[in-house]
């Protein structure tokens, strides 16, 4: 019989975010493979975990995989961790897993601490649709063309990002996502852990101040309230009128103008009967 592949979740900062499960896991595998074996062993120190490491990371994922699939084929349970937070979340993964499951090996993920998550809950910002877009392409042109095309997502926004690039990322946010609501989430759950909320434009100028935005950073941004060529001015009536000849039933127009207008379908139909005279 193969053996079990368990994905595990790491803490993002402070160790006592680990569960039960997590712990137990990676003492009873018979190996962890890990994005980084230094940083992993301290926190398999500190809870006394003598399990053998082997790396694995985004430079020998391809080759690496290959080599634990053998080994998952051979009966050996193995967990994958990444530096912190959940693995094949922006972090190595997703390889090992597909192979697994084209080998009909047993995939069992862990569940424990995201950073996006808990920027998420925490930030504010609208929880019922989001769309996580990892890093950004640190070049300023691919950067902007990236963020041209999530412009108009019905959902807040989740990037994470390096220090010396969050002033120049949230000012070009703000030139082609225009003004919005947005949060800036630093070191979860660490020491100095900061989550500072504001206009686009208030935290790109604090930011281009701030030569201390250090560690982890994570990046959310409201969602796109009103969508592409839709100005707040616009009404119910308007945008129904414009998913009708475009296409969409009645019903469906009235939901998705509800929903670019933050209303609930019942506002947006009593808006509707309003503009329309009543009719």
């Amino acid at each position: 019989m193969p053996g079990t592949l368990y994905l595990v979740a790491t803490p993002i900062g402070n160790l006592a975010d680990i569960t039960h499960r997590a712990l137990q896991v990676l003492k009873d595998v018979d190996l962890i493979a890990c994005e980084d074996t230094r940083h992993t062993r301290k926190l398999l120190q500190h809870y006394g975990i003598n399990t053998k490491t082997i790396s694995y990371h985004e430079h020998n994922e391809q080759q690496r995989a290959a080599e634990l699939i053998e080994q998952l084929k051979q009966g050996k349970d193995i967990a994958v961790v990444s530096d912190a937070g959940t693995p094949s979340i922006s972090d190595p993964g997703f390889r090992l897993v597909r192979a697994a499951i084209e080998n009909e090996v047993a995939v069992v993920p862990v569940p424990g601490p995201s950073a996006l998550i808990s920027a998420l809950i925490a930030a504010g910002l609208p929880t019922d649709e989001f769309f996580f877009a990892g890093f950004l392409p640190a070049r300023s042109h691919a950067r902007r063309a990236r963020l041209g095309q999530l412009r108009s997502v019905p959902g807040t926004l989740i990037f994470y990002e390096a220090p010396h690039r969050l002033a120049t990322t949230l000012t070009d946010a703000l030139e082609i996502l225009g003004e919005r609501d947005a949060v800036v989430a630093r070191e979860l759950t660490k020491l100095h852990e900061e989550i500072r909320r504001g206009r686009l434009s208030e935290l790109a100028a604090h930011y281009a101040k701030d030569e201390n935005a250090r560690g982890e950073i994570v990046v959310l941004i409201d969602r796109n309230v009103i969508g592409e060529a839709i100005t707040a001015s616009q009404s119910v009536a308007t945008l129904v009128d414009q998913y009708e000849q475009d296409g969409m039933d009645h019903r469906a127009a009235l939901k998705k103008a509800a929903r670019e207008l933050r209303l609930s379908r019942a506002e947006a139909y009593r808006k509707l009967i309003s503009e329309r005279g009543g009719t």
